[in-house]
């Protein structure tokens, strides 16, 4: 039996090497953090924002990006437009009482650039959970509901900061077109 379980462990062994090594050949690799293409930047977040403080954190870690107190001097300045949290009832029990509800996440904003030319159009970004409701565990399902806000900030600075990665990467594709003289008409 012993004989039995090593070819079976060496048989498993194989298997998992080869599957490590054809990952690897692939090009698989996990996503680090979004490098950002700006030297400075500046955000409009308010200081006590939640989302602002994780924000600044990621990008401090993300390179060499710093982030400016003021809009003098950044390379880039994001704007929040709109930053909001909803709770809306999605299903209804046989008694009328809310039992399960969608919670939204929903962040707008803009990037200018230093000359305020416009970077990123106003951009919504709306994340959604939704949670089951029972009145027996009230204390447990708000405590989970603060929990799904967690995560779906966490998520936000995530998709914001990949959409900041990708502002000056897609110009930096676009073909530049080389100025030409115009010569008056004599």
């Amino acid at each position: 039996m012993s004989i039995r379980m090593l070819s079976n462990s060496g048989l498993r062994w194989t298997l998992t090497l080869i599957m490590t090594a054809m990952l690897c050949a692939c090009g698989f690799q996990l996503r680090g953090s979004a490098k950002l293409p700006f030297k400075s930047i500046y955000l409009t977040f308010a200081d006590t924002s939640p989302l602002g403080t994780e924000l600044k954190r990621n990008i401090r870690n993300s390179g060499d990006t710093a982030i400016m107190p003021s809009a003098e001097g950044a390379e880039a300045i994001l704007e929040v437009l709109a930053e909001t949290k909803e709770k809306v009832i999605l299903t209804l029990n046989s008694q009328g009482r809310a039992s399960e509800y969608m919670l939204y996440y929903k962040l707008t904003f803009r990037v200018k650039d230093a000359q305020q030319k416009e970077l990123l159009a106003p951009t919504m970004i709306t994340l959604k959970r939704d949670i089951s409701y029972n009145v027996s565990q009230e204390l447990s399902k708000s405590a989970e509901e603060v929990l799904l806000y967690r995560d779906m900030q966490t998520d936000m600075v995530q998709q914001v900061l990949r959409r900041l990665a990708a502002i000056k990467t897609a110009q930096a594709t676009q073909p530049t077109v080389p100025e030409q003289s115009v010569q008056p008409a004599k």
